[in-house]
């Protein structure tokens, strides 16, 4: 399992466990202390991550798409946050 932990400008960190096959998501967990309202969007946007491939733009549309069908404030954090955690934990950054 990879992993990584990014730190956003402003003090909120994100800390993302992932594992990649083929340049793909395989299995993906996010934590950390930024603030994403309803709270269960992270389930979606982590589903919406399986199998995505392992590219900034493609992660930030995805995590953006997961975010607008739930309606959901993220804080603290932006998607391309979360995508260069991402990127981070598998190497590519």
């Amino acid at each position: 399992m990879k992993k990584a932990d990014y730190k956003v400008s402003g003090g909120k960190m994100i800390r993302v466990k992932l594992d990649v096959r083929k340049r793909r998501i395989e299995t993906i967990r996010i934590l950390g202390d930024f603030f994403l309202h309803p709270e269960e969007t992270i389930n979606e946007i982590e589903r919406a991550l399986l199998k995505a491939p392992i590219d900034r733009d493609s992660l930030v549309v995805r995590i953006e798409a997961a975010i607008r069908k739930n309606n959901a404030v993220l804080i603290g954090a932006q998607p391309d946050d979360i995508a260069i955690a991402i990127l981070m934990a598998d190497g590519s950054v």
